[in-house]
């Protein structure tokens, strides 16, 4: 291949690749893998109520929501339920400080650094990116969250939109 041809063909291909992040649907829309408890958001959330953050403790204050240990699903569960086979799963778990492995359902890539904290004090309500978790029996995800998605949603909120924001 010669000099001129090559210089014509890589900035084509990074334009390319660039349009088809931004503008390709999400592969995981709809991604609802079974977790090693099924556990019921629409029970927790929907049903009785309880909030997010209770749970998911570092959402406010870390670029991580957090997935619960299994101590926090025992503040409850060493009363409720304790005779279901699954809390019964739970409770040896956590009687061998044996932590349970959650599937990750939200996932970015590994180059975008999305930070939940930000959005939580900006007032990004959680159901934005993750649809009504309160309703769902067994959560999946509802939106792309590929970068069109992210990109238009700060658009509307006037967020950056530099590539810094998101890509370190």
């Amino acid at each position: 291949m010669n000099k001129k041809a090559l210089k014509l063909s890589v900035p084509l291909i990074a334009i390319a690749a660039v349009a088809y992040l931004i503008f390709s649907p999400s592969k995981y829309v709809g991604y609802s893998p079974d977790q090693p408890i099924p556990f019921n958001h629409k029970i927790h959330a929907g049903d009785n109520k309880i909030d997010c953050r209770y749970c998911h403790t570092g959402v406010e204050t870390s670029a991580h929501a957090t997935v619960p240990n299994t101590s926090t699903c025992m503040n409850c569960h060493s009363l409720v339920a304790k005779n279901s086979p699954d809390i019964k799963f739970l409770s040896e778990s956590y009687s061998k400080n044996k932590p349970i492995e959650w599937v990750k359902i939200h996932d970015l890539p590994d180059h975008v650094q999305f930070n939940h904290s930000r959005h939580i004090s900006r007032g990004v309500d959680c159901s934005q990116c993750h649809g009504n978790v309160a309703e769902m029996v067994k959560v999946k995800q509802v939106a792309s969250l590929n970068m069109g998605y992210c990109i238009n949603c700060h658009r509307e909120n006037n967020a950056p939109t530099d590539c810094s924001t998101c890509h370190r």
